[in-house]
């Protein structure tokens, strides 16, 4: 009798097994059936309308513009890589190109060299920031053709590439044979003693690309060379992200040998990956602010992440942009290659940072796990959530420029002057008085015909157009007309309330173009209110441990 039961049970088994096999197998041959099914479906669409459209069909185009929509149904992280960006992938995981070293934009529309890196042949040679590109290798370049002109000054370093530029104060163009160098993309762009007499260390990391973790380690050791390090600040603002592997290396420059950093997840719970720190600290134990803003993304949520959840320092700043997917890059045919969002990572204490939910009301995503406000603990019991971005311990948020400011900005007008300014007095020219250069502004900005036009003037704008079709206060409009003259021409010309911001912009553009991005970081910090906030706190050890969580001490 025992017998029988004994070999019921293990037919039952058997049975059971072979059950939840033939479920799998059902369910991914269905997968199957349906993949072969639908490539069939587009392939006869793809042939169909190339063959039999009333105009002529670019097929490359066609086929691409058909995987461009379909990877936008997913997130705007997933996407497509052709032949041309190639070189994008090597920027984004080296964090270097072939090139002459130039950061380029358009200004008024020009194609105007933004900033030129230092050791490389384009500064080597005498180009300088401001200059304007008129051809590159005879072909000529504006703003119509901007986004074409990288593939042109890019190339294989050793390989030789002449730009023409316009010059303010030269009348004639000058033409330049530039050598294509391996240009090193810095990660680190500014580590110092800031304040100057102090012993707080102030280190900007802009990236995370593979050198990242080195460039790091040398600015620490450099700056103990120097003095002690009683404090540091870590600036991650800005910093859209990278590498996760180098995430964890940053990481481990402050947190403490075998402690976790981020976990990820893909499709299933077999896919979970964990990531922790393998090397002794260089700075374990030295009171540590991180800065972060609105565009702190990825790779430097992680970081964020890992030093609030294990109570190493303190963030401050406003709340990150919160982007908690990870990306993966596989090459394809033809010099091609896909970036997939292959997970979703998550800090030390368990919390996702993810702001949005791609997932909702998507028909396309059949299963996901939803994106939740959840609250979860650090390693001293303060409470973080999850779900939109990193939330600072202090949050203080930066002076909010002016309108007129951010339109004189917007439209070049400081770097414009900067540029006039250093072509006139040279590069070895001292800065005139506070007074002196404030009105040679106002007198450059009134020569360009400036008008500001205020978001109370937008408005009123559009008022004036309601009314003009109500034949009840069709007569008001020309007085209205009069008003929003008179607003414009006050906004235009009284720059008196905003001397002081006028002067600090000026100021840093100039100092920055005659000395250098170092002196031009340093000058900024000064008007600063998220460093400075940071100051203070580093500065008041019972505020920073309150912060903290950490009670007697």
């Amino acid at each position: 009798m025992l017998k029988k039961r004994k070999n019921v049970k293990k037919i039952a088994g058997v049975l059971l097994i072979l059950i939840i096999f033939s479920g799998f197998y059902a369910a991914t041959k269905d997968i199957y059936f349906e993949i072969a099914k639908n490539i069939d479906i587009f392939t006869r669409v793809y042939k169909e309308i190339t063959f039999n459209y009333v105009d002529g069909i670019n097929p490359s185009e066609f086929l691409r513009s058909g995987i461009r929509g379909m990877l936008q149904s997913l997130d705007p992280y997933t996407t497509f890589m052709d032949e041309r960006r190639q070189e994008d992938i090597e920027l984004i995981t080296n964090g270097k190109y072939g090139g002459v070293g130039i950061s380029v934009g358009v200004r008024n529309d020009k194609v105007t060299i933004i900033e030129v890196i230092d050791g490389y042949s384009a500064q080597r040679q005498g180009i300088k920031a401001g200059d304007v590109i008129f051809a590159v290798d005879s072909v000529e370049f504006s703003a119509k053709n901007y986004e074409d002109l990288s593939s042109f000054v890019k190339g294989e370093p050793g390989t030789f590439v002449k730009i023409k530029i316009l010059r303010h104060g030269v009348e004639n163009p000058i033409e330049y044979n530039l050598v294509r160098e391996e240009i090193q993309i810095k990660n680190v762009t500014f580590y110092g003693f800031v304040p100057e007499n102090s012993n707080n260390a102030y280190i900007r990391l802009s990236g995370f690309t593979r050198t990242a973790g080195n460039e790091l380690r040398n600015a620490i050791n450099e700056l103990k060379s120097q003095k002690e390090i009683k404090s540091l600040i870590l600036d991650l603002r800005g910093n859209p992200g990278g590498l996760l592997d180098v995430a964890v290396e940053i990481s481990n420059k402050f947190i403490k040998k075998g402690e976790l950093i981020v976990s990820t997840k893909g499709r299933d719970s077999t896919s979970i990956k964990r990531y922790y720190t393998t090397e002794e600290a260089m700075l374990p134990d030295v009171p540590l602010v991180v800065l972060i803003n609105e565009n702190s993304a990825s790779a430097s949520e992680i970081v964020a992440g890992a030093i609030q959840d294990h109570d190493r320092g303190i963030i401050v700043g406003t709340k990150s942009f919160g982007k908690g997917l990870v990306q993966t890059i596989s090459p394809l045919s033809y010099n091609t290659s896909i970036k997939i969002t292959t997970a979703r990572y998550y800090t030390p204490s368990g919390r996702s940072i993810q702001k949005i939910d791609y997932s909702k009301n998507n028909k396309v995503i059949s299963n996901s796990d939803s994106v939740i406000a959840s609250a979860f603990t650090t390693d001293n019991k303060r409470i973080v959530y999850s779900a939109g971005g990193i939330n600072p311990d202090s949050t203080v948020e930066q002076t909010k420029m002016p309108g007129i400011m951010l339109d004189l900005l917007a439209k070049g007008f400081f770097f414009e002057f900067a540029t006039a300014f250093i072509a006139g007095r040279g590069e070895t020219a001292n800065l005139p008085g506070d007074d002196e250069l404030f009105d040679e502004f106002l007198k450059f900005v009134k020569s360009r015909n400036y008008k500001y036009e205020s978001e109370e003037v937008k408005q009123l704008e559009k008022y004036i157009v309601n009314l003009e079709n109500d034949k009840n206060y069709l007569h008001l409009v020309p007085k209205l007309n009069t008003l929003r003259n008179d607003i414009e021409a006050i906004n235009s010309s009284n720059f008196a309330p905003y001397k002081d911001a006028i002067l600090a912009e000026l100021k840093s553009d100039i100092l920055g173009r005659i000395l250098g991005t170092k002196v031009k970081i340093e000058f900024s910090l000064n008007n600063d209110a998220q460093f400075n906030s940071a100051v203070i706190i580093l500065n008041d050890r019972i505020t920073y441990n309150k912060l903290l969580g950490i009670t007697g001490k």
